[in-house]
């Protein structure tokens, strides 16, 4: 996170902003004003209830999807192609609130669901106050981004719902698991473009949408979230690889230590059922991978093995493909410093280090 004014600090993919004052300043001051009304959307008379919907917000987040929601804003903006723009409008910016909420409901709930004991470098909810309270917690946050919706008119509303339902779709998908006859890649993507993509794709479409733009831009801008979304996400399961603890908020390798399938774990698969020295090599790391991780020597060698497998550089690859084809599809919008960044953030979110 480079790019920055006095207040919100944007990634370093909008370092093309930099030299575009007035585009640089109408964005992060957007952002300021949505991280001020994430805080006052979770406000309660009930002090525990507030305490509890509050937990995540404060432990920090990369507020990708506000970030997107408020610079597909700006692509429709008349102005832009001269680098100026006049401000988000208020839609917009409670968009981008309702997007964040709908992220952080859905992590607690993902937390209860994975055991997982830290989130952000602090302790999870549900070990902090029990699976129940931790659910209850994530059904008050949407609760309340479902409240904001509802003011955005129809269509935002059914954006919305249509995609929580993907992302519960998501999370079912990655319950159940895969399933006879279904190739291990295809539902992985089909499980990260729901729990993941989704959301992000809704980021674009909407902040689009209600920053003005015509609907093939609209569709181009949902389109390109989607590509984003499916990049960060493949690139956050490789960093939980290569990553520091301190960097993550969390131990690296978490995981393989919960048998989490991942890119670089179903491509070793794939090799490992070959023949010859490439298989041999997969299913030497997969031994490490598949045996005990109770212990931290155990996690580090297995980390170190799957690292040092070329599967990683092919893995890196696909992630980088999926950034590319966010670039490619922004192809049709008139060029713009908007655009520019946008496709600057498509790189970020693969190349950033946590």
């Amino acid at each position: 996170m480079t790019t920055s004014t006095d207040g919100f600090t944007l990634p370093s993919g909008f370092d093309s902003l930099a030299g575009h004052g007035r585009v640089l300043e109408t964005v992060t001051d957007a952002l300021d004003a949505v991280e001020t009304q994430l805080h006052e959307a979770l406000t309660n008379d009930d002090v525990f209830a507030e305490t509890a919907s509050r937990h995540l917000l404060t432990a920090g987040g990369k507020r990708i999807r506000p970030v997107l929601t408020v610079m597909a804003a700006l692509i429709a903006d008349p102005e832009i192609g001269s680098g100026q723009v006049a401000s988000v409008n208020a839609e917009v910016r409670q968009a981008a609130v309702v997007m964040e909420l709908t992220h952080l409901a859905t992590l607690y709930h993902d937390d209860v669901m994975d055991e997982a004991p830290v989130r952000r470098g602090v302790e999870t909810a549900h070990r902090l106050w029990g699976n129940s309270a931790a659910i209850l917690a994530g059904d008050l946050v949407f609760a309340r981004a479902s409240q904001l919706m509802s003011e955005l008119g129809p269509r935002a509303v059914r954006v919305q719902s249509d995609t929580f339902e993907r992302l519960v779709m998501g999370q079912l998908w990655e319950t159940r698991g895969v399933q006879d006859g279904e190739d291990h890649l295809e539902h992985y993507l089909k499980v990260i473009g729901g729990k993941t993509a989704s959301l992000i794709a809704a980021s674009g479409m909407l902040g689009s949408l209600l920053g003005g733009a015509d609907e093939d831009t609209v569709q181009i801008l949902a389109a390109y979230g989607e590509e984003v979304g499916l990049a960060f996400q493949l690139a956050d399961d490789l960093i939980d690889l290569t990553s520091t603890e301190e960097q993550l908020g969390k131990a690296p390798g978490t995981d393989l230590r919960e048998g989490v399938p991942t890119l670089t774990t179903i491509l070793l698969r794939r090799e490992a059922a070959g023949q010859g020295a490439e298989a041999e090599s997969a299913r030497e790391v997969l031994e490490l991978v598949d045996g005990p991780l109770d212990s931290d020597a155990q996690l580090a060698a297995a980390v170190a093995a799957v690292t040092g497998h070329p599967v990683m550089e092919r893995a890196w690859e696909m992630t980088r493909a999926h950034a590319a084809k966010a670039r490619e599809i922004l192809a049709p919008l008139p060029d713009s410093v908007v655009k520019d960044a946008l496709a600057g953030f498509a790189d970020y979110v693969v190349d950033r280090a946590s």
